[in-house]
C-alpha cells in the first residue's frame, strides 16, 4: 500500500470515528442512491439501505439533503464535488437523525463515501397494466420471479423510447404495451414493490 493510500484510510477512519460517538447522527452502509434531483440551493438524493447504526424504525429509504457543507468523498478518501453522484451507485453516508415526516424522510447529509464509480441496475420486462400520469408511477405484470406486479416511479428526467428509437414522454405509456425497464436495484417490502424506472424503452 502506498502512502497515498495510507492517507486515505487515515481519512475515512477518522470520519468513522467522528460520526460512531454521535447519538445524532445516522450511518448507513451499501446504500444505493435511488434518485437524484435539485432545486436552486441543494441537491436531493434518495438512497435506500439495509446497513445501518442507530436507524430509525422503519424507515429504510430517506432523501439526502446534499448543501456546500456536506462532505463527499471518493473510495479512496479523495474530496468529490456532488457532481459525480449518480443514480445506481453504492454509497456510505451519514446524516442527521433529524427527519422529516414526509414519505421518503429527508435528512441533512453530513458525508457521502461512495463506494464505486460505476451504476448498477437491474433490468425488467413485463406488460403495462396500469399508468399513473398525475403521480407518474406505471404497474407492470413482469417477467420476474422477484415478484409478478411491480411499480415502478418515474423521475422527470426518465428515459422513455419507443420502438423506433425516438423519444417519448409518459403520455405516451398506455395499459397493454410491452417494455423494458432499466432500474434502481433497490424495491420496497411494500404490495406491489416499488423502485425507479430510470429508462424505459417500449417495445410494442
Amino acid at each position: 500500500m502506498n502512502s497515498t493510500d495510507n492517507s486515505a484510510d487515515i481519512t475515512i477512519s477518522q470520519l468513522a470515528e467522528t460520526f460512531v460517538d454521535n447519538n445524532f447522527v445516522i450511518n448507513v452502509f451499501n446504500a444505493s442512491i435511488d434518485d437524484i434531483f435539485s432545486d436552486q440551493w441543494n441537491r436531493f438524493v434518495t438512497i435506500s439501505y439495509n446497513e445501518c447504526v442507530r436507524c430509525v424504525n422503519n424507515v429504510n429509504r430517506v432523501t439526502l439533503i446534499v448543501d456546500n457543507n456536506t462532505l463527499i468523498i471518493d473510495q479512496w478518501g479523495n474530496t468529490v464535488t456532488a457532481n459525480r453522484l449518480r443514480r445506481g451507485m453504492t454509497i456510505n453516508a451519514s446524516f442527521s437523525a433529524a427527519m422529516t415526516r414526509s414519505i421518503p424522510p429527508q435528512a441533512l447529509a453530513y458525508t457521502i463515501q461512495l463506494l464505486n464509480s460505476t451504476p448498477s441496475y437491474n433490468t425488467t420486462e413485463g406488460r403495462i397494466i396500469n399508468v399513473n400520469h398525475a403521480n407518474r408511477y406505471i404497474t407492470v405484470l413482469a417477467n420476474s420471479n422477484m415478484s409478478p406486479i411491480i411499480r415502478f416511479n418515474i423521475a422527470p428526467d426518465v428515459i422513455i423510447m419507443t420502438p423506433f428509437s425516438r423519444t417519448a414522454n409518459i403520455s405516451s405509456l398506455m395499459p397493454g404495451m410491452r417494455v423494458r425497464i432499466t432500474h434502481a436495484t433497490f424495491m420496497t417490502a411494500s404490495i406491489p414493490p416499488q423502485t425507479t424506472a430510470y429508462r424505459i424503452q417500449i417495445m410494442r
